[in-house]
């Protein structure tokens, strides 16, 4: 059986795109291009969702809260090699209230669970992502109307992900050094931002599973 990851995210999982309201393509989605790094050996299974947060329910839209629909997931694609979770940009909406340290917790949370979850091959291998900060011109631009105050909190989720990751003894990577917003809505990446976080995080899954298997 191939070795299987299951990437769990919101709308730059998905692969929106703000030019045209819909989605990339698979030969920009970040998750697809890191499968196709990966080869033949690897079983991607893309799991973004518009609007996700860490374990929030939004009162606008049902169904968003990745703590709910964690466990179901990753027991549809089990057995699992790895699990890979971007998260956090959504819980910066206003309306939620959270500082960079509550988001911390939902993320602490989302992550416990699936360290317990019986869905592991052998043991389990989590990746936390910390998204890249939220442009202040999107406070300003028509997803403004729907974030709110959103940016400021959102360039101090990265040091508090590297904390929860420390402390639950998972992976973490900052993806800030490597990806760019669009200048659209300032909140979702650009192509060729899902191209570069594809090539940084398909280095650290194959890295994380090919040194498993030489301790093994």
């Amino acid at each position: 059986m191939k070795k299987r990851v299951v990437i769990f995210g919101d709308s730059n999982t998905w692969g929106y795109d703000a030019a045209t309201g819909g989605r990339f393509n698979e030969e920009i989605r970040w998750p697809m291009v890191a499968a196709k790094l990966l080869g033949n050996e690897y079983r991607i299974m893309e799991e973004g969702l518009c609007g996700r947060t860490t374990c929030l329910d939004d009162p606008f839209n049902e169904g968003l809260s990745g703590l709910s629909y964690i466990l179901p997931c990753l027991q549809s694609h089990s057995p699992l090699d790895m699990l890979v979770i971007m998260l956090g940009t959504n819980d910066c909406k206003e309306r939620f209230s959270l500082t960079a340290a509550n988001i911390a917790l939902g993320m602490r949370r989302l992550v416990k669970k699936a360290l317990e979850a019986e869905v592991w091959r052998d043991k389990p291998n989590i990746l936390i992502i910390a998204p890249g900060p939220i442009l202040k011109e999107c406070e300003l631009s028509p997803v403004g109307k729907n974030m709110g105050i959103c940016s400021d909190k959102s360039y101090e989720i990265a040091k508090e992900y590297k904390l929860v990751a420390e402390e639950l003894g998972v992976g973490f990577f900052d993806s800030d050094k490597y990806v760019v917003m669009n200048d659209i809505d300032f909140i979702h990446l650009t192509a060729d931002s899902h191209i570069a976080l594809a090539k940084e995080v398909s280095e650290i899954i194959k890295n994380s599973l090919e040194s498993k298997e030489l301790k093994a």
